[in-house]
Order: C-alpha cells, then structure tokens, then sequence
C-alpha cells in the first residue's frame, strides 16, 4: 500500500483539508518557504493573502516579483504590509508598529473568519506574537476555529509553544553556517 493509498484510508479527503504549517527557528529560509508555498499555491489557481507583519517599504525583491505576475495570477494574490519600513526588536516598538501590526491582524482575523481565501499567510507572526503585538489566545482562538479547508502558514522566530501544539506541521529552521557571520551584508536578491 502507498502513501496516498493509505492516508485515503484514514481520511477520505485528507487532499482536500487545509493545515496549519509553522515554519520557526534562528535558520535563513523561513519566509522563503512560505513564498515558495504562495507560487504553488498559485499555480493552482488558489486564492492567497499574504500578510508581512513587521515588514514595510518596497525595497523586497518578492513584491517586485508579486508584482509582475501574469494578470489571471496576480489577481488571486493580496498582499498587506503589517509593519514600517524598519526592523522590530523588544527595544525599538513604538506605537505606530503596535498599529500596523494590529491592523494586519484585524485583516487577517476577518479573512480566516470568513473564508475568504485558500491559503493565508501570516510572515513574521511569530515575532508579533512573542513581542506581545498580537494576543496569542486570540491567534489561538482564530486558528482552532479556521475553516476546513483553508490552509494558514505562520513564519518567524520563537514560535509560541501553543501555536505548535495546534500546528499540523512544524519546520525549525536551524542554522549551522551562514556568510553573516563572516560580515557580508544583507544582499539584494538573497534577503531581500
């Protein structure tokens, strides 16, 4: 018996149900796996919101790309940017990051609550959530009661343990040698 021969055993629409996927750890490549998930998911002609908490400006070598999709796929893509044109620490939060990140979070809660997309993204919810910028039992509460069949990815760092108790998938990203370490920048491209 093969794999899928044995999941369909188990649950008849397993293909059809959405997952909740984390994708967490101090590794390069989080949020590059779940844009890798969004062009999939696009290619098959799924709706998909992409929400970039603590992220904002242009200067993303992605939203060039999202961009200049093709018109047929473009138009199932929404992106929002949760976040100013700066990098969040616990050190630096200020009240206008508190307002991005919550009006990301108001987008995305109404989204999942009403089904209103195929896969929803939520980059770097991770590091809002563990900076205390979004309410971790109200996520909770979103994604226990997220529909059926829509698939929800959460990315950054310090994943909250009750997110991946909840989580169908978890990737720990972990680094064992990067070219930062060296003092090479940020390179467009590669980063960003």
């Amino acid at each position: 018996m093969n794999y899928e021969e044995h999941n369909n055993l188990i649950n008849p629409n397993w293909a059809e149900h959405g997952y909740i996927q984390v994708y967490t750890g101090n590794g390069k490549g989080k949020t590059t796996a779940s844009l890798g998930l969004a062009m999939r998911a696009l290619g098959r002609n799924w709706k998909v919101l992409l929400i970039m908490f603590t992220k904002g400006g242009n200067d993303y070598g992605e939203l060039i790309s999202f961009q200049n999709l093709s018109p047929m796929i473009k138009n199932n893509l929404k992106i929002i940017q949760a976040g100013l044109d700066r990098i969040v620490y616990s050190n630096n939060i200020n009240e206008k990051d508190k307002e991005a990140i919550q009006k990301g979070w108001l987008v995305a809660k109404k989204a999942i609550l009403n089904n209103e997309y195929n896969m929803v993204i939520l980059d770097e919810a991770n590091i809002a959530i563990s900076l205390g910028l979004i309410d971790i039992d109200e996520v909770v509460e979103v994604l226990k009661n997220k529909p059926e069949q829509m698939e929800i990815v959460l990315t950054g760092r310090d994943a909250n343990p009750r997110i991946t108790e909840l989580a169908h998938l978890v990737s720990e990203i972990k680094p064992v040698k990067h070219y930062w370490d060296t003092g090479i920048a940020a390179r467009k491209g590669i980063e960003y």
